[in-house]
């Protein structure tokens, strides 16, 4: 593959290395880097762009625009190779997955520029050489090579590339070039729009470029504003042109920066916009453009506004950065946060960036309070869930109705998400435990050591910082994590289940609610936003520590997806009760009913129950074995020979293991 690159384009290959593919293809499962992927049939109706990144993964037809700076190496003179064949490569992986993809590419007046100034060179060499002399050849001065000329000595050899790159996939692609007039000719439009069609129904990736080499300047015109009218000055125009005209469902624009800052990005407190909405662009200013190319980031916000407009959604994102580029295309369409997503739907709320520097800064007072003002708080959120008991329980009765209409949690799950009075009044008595206890949380000596005369050193309780809990299905969670985090002094984000929407929203409004006594209301989110916990896991500058409360298969996930982030997790508890011959007789049955039959579908409930043989046949092994029964707990019997090989419980919480 590298030798037929060379022998195709021998003045553009350089450091950057290329990966070496092999397609195969069997009916409806093809393979590439010898991975299997199952193509899936997808559909979506056009007409309105996505409301959210998560939707993206849903997208049918995608045009991706390359710009110059991603295309080009960092002295403009010829193609970044290794970068180029890492995009080819996830395209190809789309389009295998049954979407259909277009690119709209720059480069070919950098690669021509490449191609003549090593013919001029090579020209110029052999005439000095000739009549001067080898003294001179140090003193060649390159004349200013003009872009048109540039771009016709570029663009069969960015193609042959392009070509190149995609058959080692197994994947044909087809170049159109175009300019200005080809979109204001009523027959040249619908030429231009079959031939697309066709290319697409084919399966085949459109490769479309500006035709540079004879292409007028731009003039001043009246363009962008209203859908049927755009002026194609550049690639940005061209995709965005492109994309509302084949109805595409998203348009991706690579670039050299991230995607849209709220000042030039190179200003220090430049900050990255993850959604950008219609109308926020008078709150932007805009830098210099990119080292090449003809538009900059104001242009390409104007092409995305306009294909916005048109239907399509859009996300800008940075195609050169070396740790992203590799996937970045995949992981916008997986809908990850990656770039800048454009969207017509403004949430009402905050983002989950603004809610991390709100809690931060919540967090912050908070810790500054005098200890029995935080316990204040959490006495006035116990009394709140007694107090409004039948306002939550309305709200958890709404969880229960919908999870049980659409049958997607297990009967324990659903347990773990009902709410009841007694349990209401259990969360209230352990939170004024709680607020009892943390007179001395934050600023406690721990240890103190004297280095030397009237110098001592101290080891103080701080708070952590922001917070971010995970939760599934217990709504419980919220007030009890939350009395910890208030106690503590640490702001806090909190992400729970879908399935228990209604009920973390009373909880959380009852937490600020008892937070607002005191000023600091903010201290505590609760994350209602479409987010992923994996982009969640990624806001490294906002939080501080990640607790995932659940499954250890959710831990699992969080650890992995957390970057940067340290990750308070759990293993497997062992949830053993053992009664040995000098157990005291008036405990044992209190504790093993409360231990399995009080909140049998808690994790921590009682699931193996060890019982010394010498008490078999005596009257506590009977009386243990008749509460169980009569509280419906079925017992599997076992003997345990040796320290291991307990048998397991199945999965359900009224079954115990009696050994």
């Amino acid at each position: 593959f590298l030798q037929s690159i060379l022998e195709v384009l021998p003045f553009c290959f350089h450091a950057s290395s290329l990966p070496w593919y092999f397609v195969l293809r069997n009916e409806s499962i093809r393979y590439w880097s010898n991975i299997p992927f199952i193509t899936m049939p997808l559909s979506r109706a056009h007409g309105k762009s996505f409301a959210h990144r998560s939707e993206l993964k849903h997208a049918k037809r995608i045009v991706v625009k390359l710009g110059s700076a991603v295309v080009t190496r960092g002295d403009e003179c010829g193609l970044a190779l290794g970068r180029l064949a890492s995009i080819v490569e996830q395209v190809s992986m789309l389009q295998n997955q049954g979407r259909e993809m277009m690119i709209v590419t720059s480069g070919a007046v950098a690669f021509g520029k490449q191609r003549l100034r090593h013919e001029i060179l090579l020209s110029q060499s052999v005439r000095q050489a000739l009549h001067s002399g080898q003294s001179q050849l140090k003193d060649m001065a390159i004349p200013v090579l003009e872009a048109r000329a540039c771009a016709a000595a570029g663009q069969s050899g960015l193609m042959a590339l392009y070509e190149a790159m995609f058959t080692q996939y197994s994947i044909c692609a087809a170049q159109i070039l175009v300019t200005n007039l080809d979109f204001h000719d009523e027959q040249k439009r619908r030429n231009l729009n079959g031939t697309l069609h066709e290319l697409l129904r084919m399966n085949i990736v459109p490769i479309i470029n500006t035709n540079d080499a004879v292409v007028p300047p731009p003039e001043p015109n009246s363009d962008l504003q209203g859908v049927n009218v755009i002026s194609v000055k550049d690639n940005d125009s061209l995709a965005a042109r492109l994309a509302v005209e084949m109805k595409t469902d998203l348009l991706i624009v690579l670039s050299d920066v991230e995607g849209l800052f709220d000042s030039p990005p190179g200003s220090d407190d430049a900050k990255l916009i993850d959604i950008f909405y219609p109308g926020d662009q008078q709150s932007v200013t805009f830098g210099t453009k990119s080292r090449v190319g003809m538009g900059g980031m104001e242009a390409k916000v104007k092409a995305a506004l306009w294909a916005l407009q048109g239907g399509t959604s859009v996300v800008i994102a940075n195609g050169t950065h070396p740790k992203i580029s590799g996937h970045v295309i995949t992981d916008i369409v997986e809908g990850k946060k990656v770039g800048t997503f454009f969207s017509e739907v403004k949430p009402a709320g905050p983002t989950v960036e603004q809610q991390g520097e709100m809690s931060r800064a919540g967090g912050r007072t908070l810790a500054a309070l005098q200890p029995e003002q935080r316990a204040e708080i959490i006495y006035r959120l116990a009394d709140l869930l007694t107090d409004q008991r039948e306002e939550i329980l309305l709200a958890n009765k709404k969880d229960l109705e919908e999870a049980e209409n659409k049958g997607r949690l297990a009967l324990p799950l659903l347990k773990r998400l009902s709410l009841s009075t007694s349990k209401l009044n259990s969360l209230a008595i352990g939170l004024r435990q709680i607020a009892a206890s943390s007179q001395d949380s934050v600023g406690r000596i721990i240890r103190r050591t004297r280095i030397a005369k009237d110098l001592e050193l101290e080891q103080v309780t701080v708070p952590i910082g922001v917070l971010l809990v995970i939760f599934e299905s217990r709504p419980d969670c919220l007030p009890q994590v939350s009395a910890l985090a208030i106690a503590s002094g640490n702001g806090l984000l909190l992400k729970g289940g879908k399935e228990a929407a209604y009920s973390n929203q009373i909880l959380h409004h009852l937490t600020q609610e008892a937070l607002s006594i005191h000023g600091v209301k903010d201290a505590v989110q609760l994350v209602n936003t479409r987010e992923e916990v994996e982009d969640l896991c990624r806001l490294d500058k906002l939080i501080d520590l990640i607790i995932p409360r659940g499954s250890s298969q959710l831990v699992r996930n969080i650890q992995k997806a957390a970057k940067g982030i340290p990750v308070m997790g759990h293993s497997e508890g062992i949830c053993h009760v053992y009664v040995d011959t000098d157990a005291s007789v008036e405990k044992v049955t209190r504790i093993i009913r409360d231990s399995k039959c009080e909140y049998p579908a808690a994790c921590n409930a009682l699931e193996t129950l060890l019982i010394h043989r010498d008490l078999l046949r005596t009257p506590l092994f009977d009386q243990i074995i008749d509460m169980l029964r009569v509280e419906q707990v079925r017992l599997i019997y076992g003997f345990c020979v040796t320290t291991g090989g307990f048998p397991q419980a199945p999965n359900s919480s009224r079954y115990c293991c009696l050994i």
